[in-house]
């Protein structure tokens, strides 16, 4: 194997055992006016990443009308998660084989579709059923909407255009809780999936008007056996992520889907290695900036999707405040990002991703740390300060660190990174929140043996506060018992932040080995075997 280092950038001759890349799929000359088609593809890519977000904060409220358990509400989000993981996969090769354009648009249809009978849904059994509709066009968008992205902008634009594109990755989970909690508080859950659509059937004129038509590759055979491989390693791992903290991460049923999940993957990298049409060419993990790149997204993702998930706990479990309160708290945190997020794209043109995605890093993690010290009567101001500078690591550093993976990777491979790209996004945000559940979990249960323990009942060492109480009767003792659980889960919160901020911090020496300098345009680099 010959290796070349050149001006600073690596390339290396492929080995002989090393099959040949496919060749770049037909496509249409880059456009110069790409900026309304891009408009498009934001407002799908913000439609479908939105409706996650905004569905954990109705579900109190279905669980009502419904008249169910929580476990059972619960299925809500974790069928859409399930679904959409094995969706992902095959997107790449949907999009070559039936035409980007064509499946971006009856993408967003099928969305739109199943978004009013998920409003219509007349029982939980039906919610559900509808969900899995939904979540079928729901993997499928973002995946067809970088892969789009990457063939009608110029290279030397990416940064710019990812900025934009940012807007719906990661201000969607920020502003979903204040406008679910609005719409909530003031319509009804319903309202939450009607939404969709008239902001869907205008996304889908608007697609059939302005996007480029993009040649298909009709004769582009299915992968079937890498596709069942890997469709069953994600539904195993995201079932086993998803229902760990009920069932007992050490029960036999999660233990044999992690077993499951582990050998399924072992076997599609068998299998991708063996086929001539792969259905995701795992030779893309050849090349280090792009692994590298989703490495660091891991990190941030991780971060974002703690904070997201347990800040609304904590602010309406421990201080009583309402859900659309609750999401005002968070709406800061959306403004910082959507206002940084194309100036970090147009930094990224000039400078390149290494020093955004160390300053972003580095942002990310001390503003997490910052609410690591959480208590049950922190000031609203002091998270909003701490989720304010984290949105300001996500705006400056997110959409760098992916442009900057992305477009290390050949255009032929350009689709399969696009999709391997948005599983690791759900994957790290699912096993990140399964880490940090279970964490949580373990420290409460052992913040609380501590207290209790302090707080002497009987004998010498009795308590007088105790005493006081249980002259109030069971009431006393009731608030009490409030006061402990509410610290105790405060804490352990603080510690979920807490490792949360770590992990960000700990990508910061990954930064390091982004690339520097303006991008180049034209050629694609080579992939680095």
């Amino acid at each position: 194997m010959e290796t070349e280092v050149a001006n600073g950038r690596v390339s290396a001759a492929p080995s002989d055992r090393s099959p040949s890349p496919p060749s770049p799929p037909p496509s249409p000359p880059v456009a110069r006016g790409w900026g309304l088609p891009l408009a498009v593809l934001i407002v799908g890519m913000f439609m479908s990443i939105l409706d996650i977000s905004i569905v954990n904060v109705a579900m109190s409220a279905m669980r009502k009308d419904f008249g169910a358990a929580t476990e059972s509400v619960q299925w809500i989000s974790t069928v859409y998660s399930l679904t959409e993981g094995i969706v992902v996969p095959a997107s790449a090769w949907l999009g070559a084989r039936y035409g980007l354009k064509r499946v971006y648009i009856w993408s967003l249809v099928l969305f739109t579709v199943a978004s009013a009978l998920c409003a219509m849904a007349g029982s939980l059994g039906a919610l559900i059923f509808f969900r899995v509709v939904q979540a079928i066009p729901g993997g499928i968008i973002p995946v067809t909407c970088q892969t789009i992205l990457y063939r009608i902008v110029p290279k030397e634009k990416l940064g710019t255009a990812m900025g934009l594109y940012g807007v719906g990755v990661v201000v969607a989970p920020a502003i979903g809780p204040a406008l679910g909690g609005f719409l909530i508080e003031y319509i009804g859950w319903r309202a939450i999936f009607y939404i969709n659509v008239p902001v869907g059937i205008a996304g889908a004129i608007a697609a059939m008007a302005l996007l480029t038509k993009f040649p298909a590759q009709r004769n582009r055979p299915f992968d079937l056996a890498g596709f069942v491989c890997i469709a069953g390693a994600l539904f195993a791992l995201l079932l086993a992520l998803e229902e760990g903290s009920s069932w007992g991460w050490t029960s036999y049923p999660v233990l044999l889907l992690f077993a499951a999940a582990i050998n399924l993957l072992i076997l599609f990298v068998v299998v991708e290695l063996q086929v001539k049409h792969p259905i995701l060419d795992v030779e893309v993990f050849k090349n280090w900036p792009f692994v590298n790149s989703l490495l660091l997204i891991s990190s941030m993702m991780l971060g974002l999707y703690a904070v997201m998930f347990y800040t609304p706990m904590f602010l309406q479990n421990l201080q009583g405040l309402g859900a659309l309160d609750a999401g005002l708290v968070l709406l800061p945190q959306g403004v910082v990002t959507a206002v940084l997020m194309p100036i970090a794209g147009r930094l990224y043109d000039r400078f390149g991703p290494r020093w955004l995605a160390i300053i972003g890093l580095t942002l990310t993690g001390c503003g997490i740390l910052m609410l690591s010290s959480v208590t049950v009567h922190t000031p609203r101001e002091n998270l909003i300060l701490g989720t304010a500078v984290m949105a300001t690591g996500l705006g400056l550093g997110m959409m760098p660190i992916m442009t900057g993976g992305l477009s290390s990777v050949p255009s032929a491979f350009s689709d399969v990174g696009s999709a391997v790209n948005t599983l690791i996004q759900r994957v790290s945000a699912a096993l990140g929140l399964a880490v940090l559940s279970a964490l949580v979990t373990a420290d409460r249960a052992q913040f609380w043996s501590d207290r209790t323990a302090l707080m002497k009942g009987i004998g010498a060492d009795l308590d007088p506060r105790i005493v006081e109480m249980q002259q109030q009767g069971e009431s006393g003792l009731i608030q009490l018992w409030q006061q402990l659980s509410n610290q105790v889960q405060a804490q352990a919160y603080s510690n979920a932040f807490f490792v949360a901020g770590c992990a960000a911090l700990v990508g910061v020496p990954l930064a390091f080995l982004l690339r520097s300098g303006r991008p180049a345009a034209g050629a694609d680099k080579p992939m680095v075997h």
